[in-house]
Parts: C-alpha cells; structure tokens; sequence
C-alpha cells in the first residue's frame, strides 16, 4: 500500500482577523455531549470523500472528551433548518482537530465562517498562530485553507493506522 502524506498548514494570528460572514439562516453554538452523536453522524458523512476516518461514536467520543486538550468553548457546530452541517473542533494548543462541512452545504461560506471565527478566537487568546494537517491529496480541502491564508509547513507521511 502507498504511503499517505498530509500538509501541516498554519495561519499566522499578528494581524487584525476578519469576523466570520455567517451565511443566512444558520446558527452557531459550542459543542456540547448532547450533540456527540449529531456531530459524530456528521464527521463520518464529511470524511466519506474528504479521505480519512472517524472511529466508532462510543471510541470518538471517549478520545475527544477525554483529552487533555479538550474544551468545549474551542469547538463549533453549526446548524440550518434541517440540522447540522457544520464543525470544528479545536485544541488549547491553537490546533484544528477536525472541520468537517456536509456535502450539501459546501460552497455556501459555512467553511470559511467557521475559519475566521477560529482565528478570530485563539487571536483573542493570543495565539500566534493555528495549525491543521490536511490530507495532501484533499484538493478542495487545501484550497479552502489556502483562501483564508494559510500556508504549507511541513510535509508529512501520515502514522500506518491513522
């Protein structure tokens, strides 16, 4: 099996951050328990060709809530009139875990909404910058990230099980 490698891309925080354009008639909250089983349906929708995986909701869960770097406040979900189609989860260390959007909102700015209110926040925190690994190969992905500044760190060959 081929290697896969990811990009460790960033975005530096010195500058003044723009506020997220939120598109109309979504609505913005942090991520609660509550919400695990809609945000981990979501994630395994938005990872089928996005490339990646999401592990079983009670495995997720249990890893996401647990870790060290954990805080709900870091962690956005958003919402339109038939349900989620937005999240991100982010880490105390200036690191964006997961941003997955559902295949029938892409291409609406709900991906960049979520982008600025990142940078806006961990700018807040005086973070000077935020990181994400992407899929080398996630085009779309790799596009969206390098719209809203970021740019390539480092290459690397992502851990066999990953």
């Amino acid at each position: 099996m081929a290697a896969l490698h990811c990009l460790l891309m960033r975005r530096d925080l010195s500058a003044a951050q723009t506020p997220p354009q939120w598109p109309e008639g979504v609505s913005v909250q942090h991520y609660t328990p509550e919400l695990a089983e809609a945000v981990h349906h979501l994630m395994h929708l938005g990872y089928q060709d996005g490339g990646g995986n999401v592990p079983t909701l009670d495995s997720w869960r249990q890893a996401f809530e647990t870790n060290a770097e954990y805080d709900p406040s870091l962690c956005w979900v958003v919402s339109d009139g038939e349900g989620l189609i937005g999240v991100a989860q982010c880490w105390t260390s200036a690191y964006i875990k997961d941003l997955v959007v559902l295949p029938r909102a892409r291409g609406q700015g709900v991906g960049r909404a979520l982008l600025q209110q990142i940078f806006v926040m961990f700018a807040e925190r005086r973070e000077g910058f935020v990181d994400l690994r992407v899929l080398e190969d996630n085009q779309r992905a790799r596009r969206l990230y390098e719209s809203v500044g970021m740019h390539i760190v480092r290459h690397e060959q992502v851990p066999q099980g990953a």
